[in-house]
């Protein structure tokens, strides 16, 4: 992973000296609320029903087991024992005192981390598949292109006051784990047909209020011109996005404004304009970054591990955590974990302090010391040798993170809702949990196969709702909580926004309402090989209309 160098490390100090005497300012008096607020929303702190909460960046997603443990240990001494991770592959600290956020913040830059641009209107924390570097069927590790991509755009003069916030993401295989679409950008790295490097270029995604799935206005760029188009991009939104109507600000409404083939000429032509300032990234500086991201020192093994083979025969409960949570690696004898952070009736994205420290030990023991972050809110160790797989196993159930469910109806996505977010009309963690409860039973569960469930607490969509297999938006009606059901949402490489079904249901009929989903898909889908988008795709909505609204 990608080592700061003295720049970094002066320009991450520097930020937390002028936050600490911001701070001082504010807790003296000298500067009121209204004052205060865009300086902490610079520095990642918010203001939400109880308490502040600070977000830390996790560019691309990653974590060494030493700044796990940083995490742990800032959840143990300033917070309340734990951490939300995010969809945006970030943390979240639920309770900081503003006293403690400076310190806070030191602690964090003594382990190369901060919570610069997790906020304001700028281009915020860069994501990336939570596999790269180990995934098959990878062009190259994709968080190189992250790094670069964060290094350009951290405090990029220009780039810092847009017409709105601006969201990133890259993937480098076919499968896209990183929900390219619903980005403002999207990149796909490729090969042309001479094999030269680039990307497809993606542009205008986003949920909210009004859900756009990107366009693509350029299937392929070179790589070396990456910074310099996206350079354009940001320019020609810069100039032309809306300021004056916050729902209206996104590039995604600029997109749809002008049309995808207008808003394309228009970044052509800033582009070939810009010549003399052009961005483009010399090959040195591409192999300095990507030296950062080598693939770690592999051993030699087979293809299949025979010891890992005979406990996964033998042993059932090991054979079901094994298919629903681990990944082929494109190394041999290695594999991809994905550790559950959806216990049963638990709250989707939360970790303790002890989980986090021992996720980081076992990080040391298994995987090269390196943790990920998924845009699905679990954590993954995606360097494991297969015959390591059974000790780790039975580590990580003892921490309660086997929870085999990974992509399963119980691998819910959900935000905080009105439990901590003054944004939210309704709870998304009570929801999810009850969901979760109604549906544990593993047998049960596995016979369901794939079924994403994420949950909203408002139309800004930060449990990604609208591209969920079954998505459930928390909305308010006369002071009482209601859910509104969309169904076929996709953020993978076949990207689909989810269909209103009807009326919303109440909270006491909201899980009802996804186990009638779940069985009359079980009730017409064609064999247990069908999947239920498959199957939605199908059939449509009428069935599932007609089971739910029939006796509502």
């Amino acid at each position: 992973m990608y080592q700061y160098d003295a720049h970094d490390r002066q320009l991450v100090l520097d930020r937390v000296e002028q936050f600490r005497g911001q701070v001082q300012r504010r807790l003296s008096g000298e500067l009121s609320e209204e004052e205060f607020k865009p300086l902490r929303l610079m520095n990642g702190l918010y203001l939400q029903l109880h308490a502040y909460m600070l977000r830390i960046a996790i560019p691309y997603g990653t974590l060494s087991s030493a700044q796990l443990r940083k995490l742990a240990h800032i959840a143990r001494r300033y917070d309340r024992g734990y951490g939300h991770f995010t969809t945006r592959q970030n943390l979240q600290f639920n309770w900081p005192a503003l006293a403690d956020t400076p310190d806070i913040l030191a602690e964090l830059a003594e382990v190369e981390m901060h919570a610069i641009q997790t906020s304001g209107n700028c281009i915020r924390n860069v994501t990336a598949d939570h596999f790269a570097g180990a995934a098959a069927g990878e062009i190259e590790d994709p968080r190189i292109w992250c790094e670069i991509i964060r290094q350009w755009s951290t405090f990029h003069p220009e780039f810092s006051f847009l017409p709105r916030k601006f969201k990133i993401a890259v993937t480098a295989t076919e499968q896209d784990r990183a929900a390219l679409r619903v980005h403002d950008i999207g990149l796909r790295l490729l090969r042309d047909h001479a094999g030269q490097l680039g990307f497809e270029v993606m542009v205008g995604g986003g949920q909210g209020r009004t859900p756009v799935l990107a366009k693509t206005i350029r299937p392929f760029l070179a790589a070396e011109h990456l910074l310099s188009y996206l350079e354009a991009i940001l320019r020609t939104y810069n100039l032309l996005g809306r300021r004056d109507n916050l729902y209206k600000s996104r590039i995604k409404i600029l997109v749809d404004s002008v049309g995808p083939e207008e808003f394309t000429r228009l970044v052509e032509e800033e582009w070939r304009q810009m010549p003399h300032d052009r961005i483009d990234l010399p090959e040195a500086e591409i192999q300095r970054i990507r030296a950062h991201f080598a693939p770690p020192p592999f051993e030699a093994l087979p293809q299949r591990d025979a010891e890992f083979e005979l406990r996964r025969r033998g042993d059932p409960a090991f054979a079901r955590w094994v298919r629903a949570n681990v990944s082929p690696h494109k190394q041999p004898g290695y594999a991809i974990v994905t550790l559950s952070l959806k216990p049963h009736g638990g709250i989707p994205g939360d970790a303790t302090a002890e989980q986090m420290d021992a996720v980081a030990d076992l990080a040391d023991r298994y995987s090269f010391g390196e943790i990920r972050v998924t845009h699905e809110q679990n954590l993954a160790l995606v360097h494991v040798r297969q015959r390591d797989l059974g000790a780790l196993w039975h580590s990580l159930a003892e921490l309660n993170l086997a929870t085999p469910n990974v992509g399963l109806a119980t691998d819910i996505i959900a935000c905080p809702g009105l439990d901590y977010c003054s944004l939210a009309n309704a709870r998304s963690i009570p929801v999810a949990q009850r969901i979760s409860l109604a549906l544990q039973d593993l047998d049960r569960l596995t016979g369901v196969g794939e079924l994403k469930i994420k949950i909203s607490g408002c139309i800004n969509a930060c449990g990604h709702h609208h591209v969920g297999h079954i998505g459930i938006l928390g909305v308010d009606k006369k002071g009482e909580e209601f859910y509104q059901i969309t169904l076929g949402g996709s953020a993978d490489e076949t990207a689909s926004l989810g269909e209103i079904v009807g009326p919303a249901f109440s909270s006491e009929r909201v899980v009802w309402a996804v186990e009638t989903i779940i069985a009359t898909y079980l009730s017409l889908r064609r064999g247990p090989e069908e999947r239920f988008l498959d199957a939605y795709r199908r059939i449509g909505p009428d069935p599932f209309k007609e089971a739910l609204y029939a006796a509502h």
